[in-house]
């Protein structure tokens, strides 16, 4: 309403981030709308731009449910990722145990999101940001978040085979990566990846840090 500072847009994709927030579960474009009192040409606007910043995101068949970066920014406990309570010690462990940087992945779209980081305690190391948003082309955790998805092809079925994806100079030249899958109920919850410096990461180096990835993902999984 004009005067009052209030932005009409605004206070309607409020309105749909609670909803979708309250049902506990993801929900379709038409539920949503309903319970947000929008049209459903609408809500789907707002969605698509909410969905564009990680603010929400739409399943693989098609339902809508809190974003990634939403997740993160609140500190929220998520119903289809694992609480930051649980992954965030995971990670010091691992970082403690490697003394390289240690991540958690999730899948938005075409697209991998740092949910959560802890970067190595060292001043030459691979370091980025929590929300940070990478292409699924390559690089550990991407290959991981796709291959557990059930993606198909040789390479992919070799990842499950093995349980684990390592990267060398994929995604940056100077990086190696060793990454395994995290289970929640069944489903995939993410990626836990420990990268670091190519000449850092040998071949002993990888292993230490798989062992470690593995134990890590095991309990987080049982969680």
């Amino acid at each position: 309403m004009e005067g009052t500072g209030r932005v009409d847009a605004v206070a309607k994709a409020m309105r749909l981030l609670r909803v979708i927030g309250d049902a506990g579960a993801p929900l379709s474009l038409s539920e949503a709308s309903r319970r947000a009192r929008l049209h459903k040409s609408t809500a789907l606007r707002l969605l698509s731009t909410l969905a564009d910043d990680g603010m929400a995101a739409r399943t693989p068949d098609g339902l809508w449910r809190l974003g990634p970066e939403l997740r993160r920014l609140g500190g929220l406990p998520p119903t289809d990722h694992l609480s930051p309570d649980l992954v965030r010690p995971a990670l010091d462990r691992l970082v403690a145990a490697t003394q390289e940087t240690a991540s958690f992945y999730v899948r938005d779209g075409e697209e991998r999101v740092i949910l959560y980081r802890r970067n190595a305690p060292r001043a030459a190391r691979h370091h980025l940001e929590e929300g940070a948003r990478l292409d699924l082309s390559d690089g550990a955790a991407a290959l991981v978040l796709r291959a557990f998805a059930g993606e198909s092809g040789a390479r992919m079925e070799e990842i499950r085979q093995a349980g684990h994806a390592t990267s060398l100079g994929a995604r940056d030249p100077d990086v190696a990566a060793v990454a395994v899958p995290v289970w929640r109920d069944g489903a995939l919850a993410g990626a836990l990846s420990v990268s670091g410096l190519i000449g850092r990461m040998d071949t002993q180096a990888r292993a230490r840090a798989l062992a470690a990835l593995q134990k890590e993902a095991e309990t987080l999984s049982g969680a």
